[in-house]
């Protein structure tokens, strides 16, 4: 038995020494060389191997007149002339043929460290549906507010101004303005907020630009009025008016504005220069950002502003049987008189009593 593995060891040793041992020729033409014959004149021209062939004679294709032997897995350059050229040419073609370059598309750089398109909450909240049989109390109440107070100044800012994104939307038509004054009488009605007489946006921007006497000519004939430019400072003061209103069906006593009035001074006295109605208003007022001085990521819109009753403001006037106001009531002449901010206290705290008094602890 041990014979027997020995031959075997020695067989296979030996194969591996016989295998190391020979040489292993490399193929240089795939071509066999053929013999020249001498019985025909036209004698087939002896093909030398190709590694002596000079390489002057390389140039010239050879023509083929046997069959070439495929040997399997081995593959040789090509002596091919126009193959070997080929690539030459290419490369010459691409040198001399300039390459069009595309133009880069540069987007401009943000500003920040984030930037935000627009704001956040950009539907508007719609209010809770109120029923008239819900309504156990109601109280209308009139308020001016001032955008020369600190709290209110944010309606005034230089990128997003109140004034001119009503302006705008009634311009685009968006909005419906309307009259202050009561065309029937002929006089001016501050109060005059019942929303009947429309006006268009030519009639609306003309109240609120104003007009100035014509100049008069050489006979001394005045002529039309002449509209003023017009000025966003001038609209100093805004007029609200709201409704309190008391809803049994949600235990809620809560306030609902329902017209808003920018103001101007008109010989010597602040009067509203058309009316908007907040409902239709709030779609666009929504999509307005305001500019918290306090936070620059701050998601409020104007609507907001209003809803959230985030102003400061004064009670110029309730309802009462004389449909005055407390200027009126007071019977005061002077501007400065403080029993009107007195009388606007004294209405404040009377609604927050009666709130106080609803409920039991």
């Amino acid at each position: 038995m041990k014979q027997f593995l020995y031959l075997i060891i020695l067989l296979f040793v030996g194969t591996e020494a016989f295998a190391q041992s020979k040489p292993v020729k490399p193929i240089v033409s795939q071509r066999p060389k053929v013999k020249p014959t001498k019985s025909t004149p036209e004698a087939v021209t002896p093909v030398p191997d190709a590694v002596a062939v000079p390489a002057t004679e390389v140039t010239k294709p050879v023509p083929e007149t046997v069959t070439p032997i495929s040997t399997p897995a081995v593959a040789t350059p090509s002596v091919n002339t126009s193959a070997v050229n080929t690539p030459v040419a290419t490369t010459a073609a691409a040198a001399t043929t300039p390459l069009l370059k595309k133009p880069k598309i540069k987007t401009p750089p943000k500003d920040g460290f984030f930037a935000r398109k627009d704001v956040d909450s950009s539907v508007m909240v719609p209010y809770a549906d109120v029923r008239e049989e819900d309504v156990f109390y109601s109280k209308r109440i009139w308020r001016e507010l001032d955008i020369r107070d600190t709290i209110n100044s944010v309606l005034n800012t230089e990128n997003s101004k109140l004034i001119e994104i009503l302006l705008e939307a009634i311009g685009n038509e968006e909005l419906t303005a309307y009259s202050p004054k009561d065309t029937t009488a002929g006089k001016v009605l501050e109060d005059n907020d019942a929303f009947k007489i429309a006006l268009t946006s030519a009639e609306a921007l003309r109240n609120a630009r104003g007009t100035s006497e014509g100049e008069a000519d050489e006979k001394g004939k005045i002529g039309d009025p002449v509209l003023k430019r017009l000025r966003a400072d001038e609209f100093l003061k805004y007029r609200i008016k709201e409704d309190w209103i008391l809803d049994v069906k949600r235990s809620i006593f809560e306030p609902r504005i329902v017209g808003l009035a920018p103001m101007k001074m008109v010989e010597g006295n602040w009067q509203p220069v058309f009316w908007i109605y907040y409902d239709e208003a709030r779609t666009i007022l929504s999509k307005k950002k305001l500019q918290d001085p306090s936070n620059d990521a701050s998601v409020l819109t104007f609507d907001d502003f209003f809803v959230r009753r985030l102003f400061s403001s004064n009670i110029v006037k309730e309802t009462n049987p004389a449909n005055k106001t407390i200027v009126e009531i007071l019977n005061q002449t002077d501007p400065k008189d403080p029993r009107k901010l007195y009388e606007s206290e004294r209405i404040k705290k009377g609604m927050a009593d009666y709130e106080q008094s609803l409920w039991e602890y």
